[in-house]
């Protein structure tokens, strides 16, 4: 019986990403040193760690792997669906592509996943502003990493993580020439940020401005030709 109370609460609360330790042992020793103080401050401290600890979370996600689907690199909502001129590094043409947008609030899960199998074939940083990350002109002006990626079925899908108000940091986990599987982590931002996707030319979103969508679950778009049932779907778990 406690080993199954164990592995429901295994299942119940995700796992905290590396990243997060820094922070969160900060935040203890603060509260420990302001407890000996008695300052009242200490529970706000505490009360810090706790959102620090969930910033941090990684969780356990179910990735549908069928070739041609392409995933949400981001949790949050979609902030806009459009065709827009892709940034110059990801060096993918001048034309405008179809863009999912998806916006990172201080509550979502920040771990970002791959959004397609294939190669990393590119990375690249560039500086820049801090503007809120709602906004459309932060896909032009905040700093911001661009992955390019080659999907298994050859075509080109540009990720950018871009810093927003209060993010000050993007931290990658993939490296140039790297193969990936759809559902990978990609890197994460803190804190408070957002994500373009760049699809290929002539594809379809099956998502829309407003919708809630879960990295690495949620399927953004299908580039096959043919159509497949729900069926025909595989699964796998990360």
């Amino acid at each position: 019986m406690i080993r199954s109370m164990l592995q429901s609460i295994r299942h119940a609360v995700p796992p905290i990403h590396r990243e997060g330790y820094p922070f969160i042992g900060i935040c203890v020793a603060g509260a420990l040193i302001l407890f000996v103080l008695r300052s009242p401050l200490a529970w706000l401290v505490v009360l810090l760690a706790l959102w620090v600890t969930y910033f941090f979370r990684d969780p356990v996600r179910t990735v549908p792997v069928r070739p041609g689907l392409i995933v949400s690199s981001a949790d949050g909502i979609v902030a806009s669906v459009k065709e827009a001129v892709p940034p110059p590094e990801l060096e993918i043409g001048e034309a405008p592509l179809p863009r999912v947008s998806v916006f990172m609030n201080v509550f979502n899960c920040h771990v970002n996943r791959v959004p397609a199998g294939g190669v990393i074939d590119a990375v690249s940083y560039r500086p820049g502003a801090f503007f809120n990350a709602e906004l459309d002109k932060a896909s032009v002006h905040n700093e911001r990493k661009c992955f390019r990626l080659v999907s298994e079925g050859g075509t080109r899908i540009g990720v950018v993580q871009i810093a927003g108000l209060v993010a000050r940091r993007i931290v990658s986990f993939v490296e140039e020439g790297e193969d990936v599987s759809v559902g990978d982590r990609l890197g994460l931002i803190r804190f408070g940020s957002r994500v373009d996707i760049y699809l290929p030319a002539g594809a379809r979103a099956l998502v829309a401005a407003g919708q809630t969508t879960i990295a690495g679950e949620t399927v953004i778009a299908d580039l096959a030709t043919a159509k497949v049932g729900p069926a025909a779907l595989r699964w796998r778990v990360i």
